[in-house]
């Protein structure tokens, strides 16, 4: 089974882009430690600032899972809910054969 792939796009609100930036900082220190966790990457866009983008590669979709259920995954978003401009959008890539 290969890996499964996920990005992330959360949008901060303009008054709490440090505070989401500091969250999601320290949620990326605890998802490494998971598990079936092979990468997670946090980047902020440079055409769209306090736009991060979270890339994933996961073990499988039950390690996935596991994450969204993480202590450390609720307890991030619970301390930036009302700083977020919208839900974060959450894309499981899908791999395009391009081979023939």
């Amino acid at each position: 089974m290969s890996n499964l792939n996920v990005v992330a796009i959360i949008e901060a609100k303009p008054d709490g882009v440090e505070a989401v930036r500091t969250a999601l900082s320290t949620l990326v220190v605890a998802t490494r430690a998971e598990e079936g966790c092979v990468s997670y990457d946090l980047s902020e866009s440079l055409a769209s600032p306090g736009t991060f983008v979270v890339v994933e590669v996961w073990r499988s979709e039950a390690d996935l899972a596991e994450h969204a259920e993480s202590a450390h995954m609720k307890a991030a978003f619970a301390a930036v809910g009302e700083l977020l401009a919208s839900a974060p959008a959450i894309h499981p890539l899908n791999p395009v054969d391009v081979s023939g």
